[in-house]
């Protein structure tokens, strides 16, 4: 294994010299200030620490540090010794160090590991998790590495003390870091968050926030937000008027913050929609459902085509959405657009043999053994394995990832659905209203903003909503695509032509001038679409920045987006 693997394997990624010096400079204040950084690594943090110190007139800095592998820790003594300091530096698991063994601490700061879940596990997780509990913070299993640092490392400041730490900017949307947004706000007097256009942690893939609170023991119901374009960025200057800290305040404190990326006159049109009832989440129209897992798709989704070689009557198959989301840019997945995708050869089938499978079904199930499918994830756990479970046909399809927007989409031809895509599920009452026209309605700037800080963007660009995440996505209401209904159906056939020519924005516009035009002025809407296009526009800069360019973009509809640009 090389020492990068090495490195990423126990979380760490080596912090640029500028994101170092900024959080040093901003946490430390005195040249009688103590300071920790309790992951210390290579001293990234603890020799700018040390200068700064000298600078504010100590004669013999000394800097504290925690760091669990040893020969880098005896690197880190050795570069903050030639920077002039004395590095006092603890070689062991920063969740085995208790809140007796040193401190308190005006300042901590760092770069804490950031582990996923899936590899912080035994003896290390359960340490890290009773810390945080021993804070009175209750975390999920599902929580990464830097979660319970966060809050561990609080324990250490003293009253009125500066925590400044490079976090995974999932701080602000995923579940799990919940209690850690309360966290923060009800433990210090001051959170300010900055965040960046560009991938600073390239060979760590993901984007990050630099978090800055101050005033330990306080407590506090906003943060104040920076964007800058890079690390050089940080300087003292650098940023455009624009990028000066704005404050937001979230709802209740465990929320996502994502709505901070909004400006105040955005937020406020978003607000306004909400109370007028003129807009309410997607659970209002209906429930939104996973799709089928098969285990094996290139097994069990077969092209008319394969069915017609394999020999497969049609009573051991149903007919499904293709694996994928391109062929969902419309408006409605109709009967012959099924028709068309299975002559182009694509899966429009899913193998699911009836109680006596055919001989076809039946030598198709022995070459399953075969290759090995029954003993594939999920295979393996059901009875008998070449059953794969389903919903009955969702009344809309949703898009999980996407490079444009999340889009909705009639289920005309009442096909199933695989887990490539969600299945929205109308209420009774709702259904004749939202197969017709919500789709449509849904082409609107506010909902198009909304997706952007109600999902969350991963590698590439990609922008993925989960189940959960789409119940609170916000939807005109029934009752204004009611109250519009004649209306869109009047522009529904041009708002189909052009999404058919790729021209999303265009056809959004028009989709703005049916239902927010009455609601909003023009310079209201006009602030809600440039809040939409500054948000999309970093989400996407960040993923080309990463160099990260796959088949899911063709999927995803990254052709669409890049028409409209």
């Amino acid at each position: 294994m090389t020492d990068t693997s090495k490195r990423k394997a126990r979380g760490a990624f080596f912090t640029p010299a500028p994101v170092a010096g900024f959080m040093v400079s901003w946490a430390v204040r005195d040249s009688r200030d103590q300071v920790l950084d309790p992951s210390c690594g290579d001293a990234a943090f603890l020799v700018p620490a040390v200068r700064r110190l000298a600078e504010l007139g100590a004669t013999s800095p000394t800097v504290h540090g925690v760091e669990i592998h040893g020969q880098t820790a005896k690197q880190a003594e050795s570069l903050v010794g030639e920077a002039g300091g004395c590095g006092l530096i603890e070689t062991r698991d920063f969740f085995n160090f208790g809140t007796t063994e040193a401190g308190p601490f005006d300042a901590v700061v760092g770069n804490p590991p950031y582990i996923r879940y899936q590899g912080f596990s035994g003896t290390a997780r359960a340490a890290a998790l009773r810390a945080s509990l021993q804070a009175g913070v209750n975390l999920s299993a599902l929580s990464s590495s830097w979660a319970p640092f966060v809050v561990h490392a609080s324990r250490f400041l003293k009253p009125g003390g500066r925590l400044a730490f490079v976090l995974p900017a999932e701080l602000l949307s995923v579940n799990y870091a919940g209690p850690i947004r309360r966290f923060l706000l009800e433990n210090f007097g001051d959170v300010q968050l900055t965040l960046f256009e560009h991938q600073v942690f390239p060979e760590a893939q993901a984007d990050v926030v630099l978090l800055l609170a101050d005033r330990f023991g306080g407590h506090t119901e906003s943060a104040k937000v920076r964007q800058v374009r890079d690390e050089w960025a940080l300087q003292e200057g650098a940023a455009e008027d624009d990028d000066a800290p704005t404050a937001w305040s979230p709802h209740t404190p465990a929320e996502k913050w994502t709505d901070l990326f909004l400006s105040p006159a955005a937020a406020d049109v978003v607000s306004r929609g909400r109370d007028v009832g003129a807009f309410a989440s997607l659970d209002t129209w209906g429930r939104t459902r996973l799709g089928a897992v098969t285990g094996s798709n290139k097994y069990f989704t077969l092209s008319p085509a394969k069915v017609q070689e394999l020999g497969i009557s049609r009573r051991d198959l149903v007919r499904i959405s293709p694996p994928g989301s391109k062929h969902l840019r419309g408006l409605a997945l109709t009967s012959a657009k099924i028709a068309e995708l299975g002559e182009s050869g694509k899966a429009v089938w899913l193998f699911r043999p009836s109680s006596q499978p055919s001989p076809g079904a039946m030598a198709y199930i022995g070459h399953g053994h075969d290759l090995g499918i029954d003993q594939a994830y999920k295979c393996r756990v059901r009875t008998p394995w070449y059953q794969v479970p389903v919903l009955p046909a969702p009344d809309l399809f949703l898009t999980c990832m996407n490079a444009d927007t999340p889009r909705l989409t009639t289920n005309s031809a009442g096909v199933l659905h695989l887990n490539s895509v969600h299945g929205v599920y109308l209420e009774e009452g709702l259904q004749l209203l939202g197969r017709e026209l919500l789709p449509l309605a849904s082409l609107n700037s506010l909902t198009l903003l909304n997706a952007e800080t109600t999902g969350r963007s991963y590698g590439g660009g990609i922008l993925k909503i989960e189940p959960r995440e789409a119940d609170r996505w916000m939807m005109p209401s029934p009752q204004l695509v009611q109250r519009h209904s004649a209306e869109l159906r009047k522009i529904k056939r041009s708002v189909l032509a052009k999404l058919n020519r790729g021209k999303l924005l265009e056809a959004v516009e028009q989709v703005d001038g049916v239902l927010l035009a009455g609601l909003f002025s023009p310079e209201e809407i006009g602030a809600i679409r440039s809040a939409r296009q500054r948000i999309s526009d970093r989400r996407i800069m960040r993923g080309r920045h990463n160099g990260r360019t796959n088949g899911i973009h063709q999927d995803a509809g990254m052709e669409v987006l890049r028409s409209d640009r």
